[in-house]
């Protein structure tokens, strides 16, 4: 039984939902969420469950290794989500990158070791394979990070590595395509878009916006966790992502035309990053074989998106 659950970055993007989810599914199971509160994090997404006496909300940074070595005491289940996560930011304040999400998740692994943590998982990101032009990359293939925050990432994988092969700790990682869905902080091209339109902005693209992208609702992702939880096997990599793939260009112009609103005046080419991956392209078939597939479609939630963000932007920090 899964008594204590311990979430890090749980107030953010990805962990509120996650947060929200394991609550609904642990009935009985206490649950500790941590969340440094950064620009991308915020306490009112968990204000559906923080009021309830089995759930506990720390406001502290990942690295502090004494409050980690303690708050993992008699945890049955510990899952890092706490992550600097956008490109565009890695490359010009690369070293917050590194602290949080090498430095961060090393400090998660090892205080997981000393309190012997039985279930263990590291939420990473397709973007370690590098760029892959034609073809799908699997969990076997080699790691090929082509900007800091992906290169933060792999370097938490690397010493993730070195602890299930030295310590048999059993971390499972988890690699995601690009997530969208309600919370997302609004410097993503999928937020970034509602939340000009809804301000009657100028859509930025990065170079021609030819770069292809598989975008995931965080409702799927979120169902793939739960049920890595239940059938994952510890020290495995599990992809979780859309066969469904975008070019960016073709994917703001059909959140344009929900809105019925004109392309070309309502877009701004903007210099390209230093380097930008083509496309990222992962196989799912290992998750699959467990019983999950993605059942959100990006053209049908677009709306739900909009309704949302309309009345929720003003929380987002500029």
């Amino acid at each position: 039984m899964i008594k204590k659950i311990l979430i890090t970055g749980g107030a953010g993007f990805v962990g509120s939902h996650l947060s929200e989810q394991i609550f609904a599914k642990f009935k009985k199971s206490q649950i500790i969420i941590i969340d440094k509160l950064s620009y991308a994090g915020n306490k009112k997404f968990l204000k559906n469950i923080t009021s309830f006496k089995r759930v506990l909300f720390l406001k502290f940074d990942i690295c502090n290794f004494g409050k980690m070595l303690k708050l993992t005491k008699g945890v049955d289940l510990a899952i890092n989500v706490a992550a600097e996560s956008h490109v565009d930011r890695s490359f010009n304040n690369s070293f917050n990158f590194t602290k949080t999400n090498t430095y961060g998740a090393h400090v998660f692994f090892e205080a997981c070791k000393i309190n012997k943590v039985k279930k263990i998982i590291q939420i990473s990101t397709d973007e370690v394979y590098g760029e892959i032009k034609k073809g799908i990359h699997s969990e076997k293939d080699i790691l090929n990070p082509t900007n800091p925050y992906a290169g933060s990432k792999a370097a938490a994988e690397m010493i993730l590595n070195s602890y299930n092969s030295s310590f048999k700790t059993k971390i499972i990682t988890v690699r995601g395509n690009n997530l969208y869905g309600n919370r997302q902080y609004p410097e993503k091209i999928i937020p970034h878009t509602i939340s000009s339109i809804l301000k009657k902005k100028k859509i930025n693209i990065h170079g021609d916006g030819k770069q292809k992208r598989c975008f995931l609702h965080i409702d799927d992702f979120v169902q793939g966790i739960l049920l890595l939880i239940r059938k994952g096997k510890g020290g495995e990599v599990y992809n979780i992502g859309h066969t469904k793939e975008y070019m960016i260009i073709d994917l703001v112009k059909k959140i344009l035309k929900e809105k019925n609103i004109d392309f070309k005046k309502h877009i701004r080419f903007i210099k390209d990053r230093p380097f930008n991956d083509c496309r990222y392209y992962i196989s799912s078939k290992k998750i699959n074989s467990l019983g999950w597939k993605p059942q959100k479609k990006l053209t049908i939630e677009i709306s739900n998106l909009f309704k949302w963000y309309k009345k929720n932007l003003f929380i987002f920090k500029e």
